[in-house]
């Protein structure tokens, strides 16, 4: 061999190529939203995981590898679904008309919260397939996770200085879950939703 030839450079990754966490996260993204889509419409319980993996254009083996069957793959649904819900309520608390006055954030938030509540895909869900599938312990501290500090910091904005805000937090946290209920099982919703409001806008002023 002649040893003037020219070294061979070292072999590299393809230009685009993608790496392992990148697939993970494809295959999670595509698994997350073909479960937000047929659990919304269906429910856990009457979805397939065959069916998932079809919609998701994995194989079953993948939704297994990355989720450990249907009920993992609803737990994550469910906290993107949380997380969706929350920014939106942030979001339409800094946007409110005076994002310096607690009273017309919290209001803002209100607003936000049962809006979001009333898409028939977050109501299903959250409201209803979350304790179905996961249990009631769970699925609370699933929305607690998401949701108690935002609220935390409602209460600690609006209530007098000695307040025991996190106990507060998690009450007003259980109205607003009810409110959302109360306002989905009425057969005037509208009507519904404005009695919700006004009921937990009364059970804030008493904060202050």
């Amino acid at each position: 061999m002649d040893d003037s030839s020219p070294a061979r450079p070292a072999a590299t990754a393809a230009p685009g190529r993608r790496t392992q966490a990148e697939r993970n996260a494809t295959t999670r993204a595509a698994l997350v939203e073909a479960g937000r889509r047929l659990f919304a419409t269906r429910g856990v319980a009457d979805v397939a995981t065959d069916e998932l993996a079809r919609a998701a254009g994995v194989t079953r083996g993948a939704l297994y590898h990355q989720y450990d069957g249907k009920t993992g793959l609803f737990a994550a649904v469910l906290e993107s679904v949380e997380a969706e819900v929350v920014a939106r309520v942030s979001q339409a608390m800094e946007a409110c008309a005076d994002p310096a006055d607690p009273a017309t954030r919290l209001l803002a938030g209100l607003d936000a919260y049962l809006d979001a509540c009333a898409d028939p895909t977050i109501h299903r869900i959250t409201l209803v397939e979350g304790p179905a599938a996961l249990g009631w312990q769970t699925w609370r501290e699933v929305g607690h996770r998401h949701a108690i500090g935002l609220v935390e910091q409602s209460v600690r904005a609006l209530a007098p200085a000695d307040a025991p805000v996190p106990a507060l937090a998690h009450l007003l946290m259980g109205a607003l879950g009810e409110a959302a209920l109360y306002v989905a099982a009425s057969e005037d919703p509208a009507r519904a939703r404005e009695e919700a409001r006004t009921a937990v806008l009364a059970l804030v002023a008493g904060l202050s």
